[in-house]
C-alpha cells in the first residue's frame, strides 16, 4: 500500500478518531507543556541519527511518558550519543490520528497509538484486539502478544500496510472497566444505560448485546456529558478515568471491574525508514524499545492500584472484580470472538490465545 493512499485514508477517518480518543491528555494546566527536546551527543558532535518519538498525552505521569523518556535515555546511551531523541508528550497533537499523519508524513518517526486507526486503511484483523474478554489478565496479555500471535499480528501489519509500519512494542494502557451511575455487576445491570464505548464495531457489539446503549462522546467532552447525565457511564482505565476526573462526576461514581478490555497500544516505527538504517543503528533502536516496553508495562501495573486507590480516596464506590458475574459477560463476549475469527480467518490465532490461558 502506498503512502500517499494510506495517508488519504488516514485523513478521510481522523474526524472520527479524534472524536473518540480516550487514553491521553492530562489537566488543564498540562495541556501546553513541551516534549522533552534531544540531549546534545557525545563531545558536542552532531549526531549520526535523530529521531522525534511521540505520544498524545501530555501528562508527565502517564504511563507513554515513561516509556518514551526510558527510549531517549537508552538509545542515547547504547549509542554513545549516535542518536539524539526528541519526545513530543502531547505537543505533536493530542488526538492519535494526528500522530499516526505524522508518522506517515515522516514528521514523526516513532509513536504510540491504539491500532484501531489500522481497520480504515486496510487492516481489518487489527480489530482482533478489540474484542471484548480476549484476554483473562496482565500476564495472558504479555504471553500472547510476546509469543506467536503477537509476531503473527507483526507480520500481517507489515504486508498489509507495505512495511509502513513496523511494530516496535506492545503497550497497554491498562485495563478498562465500566462506570456509571450505579454498578454493574452483570449484563441485566446495563441494561437501557447509555454507555460511552469506544468505536470499534466488536465492542459495540458486545455492548449492545450487554442490553446497553454505546454512544458516541468525545474524549474532551465526557466529564461533562457524565456530569450532565448525557450518557449513564463510560469505560475506561482507572488512569484515564482519575486523570480526567471522571469518577467524581455522578454518573462515574460507580466503578464496577468488568475488566473487560486488556487494552493493547502499538510503539510504532516508520518501516520503510526502519529499513535504511545500519545493522548497528538498528540494534541501538531495538534495545531501546525493549527497555521501553518493559518500563511502560511496569508503570502501567503500577499505576493501576494507585489510581485505583485514588478513585476510592475521592470518593468512588468500587464494585471488585471478585463481585462481577464474568461468566455472564463471557457468554455475550465468546460468540462475538467466534464470528469475527471465522469472518478474517484467524481462528487458529484465537485459539493459540484461548490455549495461552490455560
Amino acid at each position: 500500500m502506498k503512502k500517499a493512499k494510506i495517508l488519504s485514508l488516514l485523513m478521510a477517518a481522523a474526524l472520527g478518531l479524534s472524536a473518540l480518543t480516550g487514553c491521553g491528555g492530562g489537566s488543564a494546566q498540562q495541556q501546553g507543556s513541551a516534549g522533552t527536546q534531544a540531549s546534545d551527543s557525545a563531545g558536542g558532535a552532531a549526531p549520526e541519527l535523530t529521531l522525534i518519538i511521540a505520544s498524545n498525552s501530555t501528562d508527565p505521569t502517564h504511563m507513554y511518558s515513561y516509556g518514551l523518556d526510558k527510549f531517549k535515555e537508552v538509545a542515547e546511551e547504547v549509542s554513545g550519543g549516535k542518536i539524539a531523541v526528541t519526545v513530543h508528550k502531547g505537543t505533536l497533537g493530542e488526538s492519535e490520528s494526528e500522530l499516526v499523519e505524522k508518522l506517515t508524513m515522516g514528521a514523526a518517526d516513532m509513536i504510540v497509538t491504539s491500532p484501531g486507526f489500522m481497520t480504515a486503511i486496510g487492516v481489518p484483523e487489527i480489530d482482533i484486539f478489540s474484542l471484548e474478554y480476549l484476554f483473562d489478565s496482565f500476564d495472558h496479555w504479555e504471553k500472547c502478544v510476546d509469543g506467536p500471535f503477537g509476531e503473527a499480528m507483526k507480520q500481517t501489519i507489515s504486508e498489509k500496510t507495505g512495511n509502513q509500519f513496523r511494530i516496535m512494542g506492545y503497550w497497554s494502557s491498562s485495563v478498562r472497566d465500566v462506570y456509571a451511575k450505579q454498578a454493574v455487576q452483570s449484563p441485566a445491570d446495563l441494561k437501557g444505560l447509555s454507555i460511552r464505548t469506544q468505536s470499534a464495531q466488536v465492542q459495540q457489539d458486545f455492548f449492545k448485546g450487554c442490553g446497553a446503549i454505546p454512544t458516541t462522546v468525545a474524549w474532551g467532552e465526557l466529564y461533562q456529558a457524565l456530569q450532565q447525565g448525557v450518557v449513564d457511564g463510560a469505560e475506561n482505565d482507572y488512569t484515564s478515568m482519575s486523570l480526567k476526573e471522571h469518577h467524581k462526576t455522578p454518573n462515574g461514581k460507580y466503578i464496577s471491574e468488568t475488566h473487560h478490555d486488556y487494552t493493547t497500544r502499538l510503539f510504532l516505527m516508520d518501516g520503510t525508514r526502519y529499513d535504511r538504517l545500519t545493522e548497528e543503528q538498528k540494534g541501538w533502536i531495538e534495545e531501546a524499545a525493549a527497555a521501553a516496553t518493559a518500563e511502560e508495562r511496569e508503570v502501567t501495573y503500577r499505576m493501576f492500584e494507585e489510581s485505583k486507590q485514588k478513585a476510592i480516596a475521592d470518593g468512588a464506590v468500587v464494585t471488585e472484580h471478585a463481585d462481577i458475574d464474568i461468566d455472564a459477560f463471557k457468554a455475550i463476549a465468546v460468540p462475538i470472538q467466534d464470528e469475527f475469527a471465522a469472518k478474517y480467518g484467524m481462528e487458529d490465532l484465537l485459539q493459540t490465545i484461548r490455549e495461552a490461558a490455560e
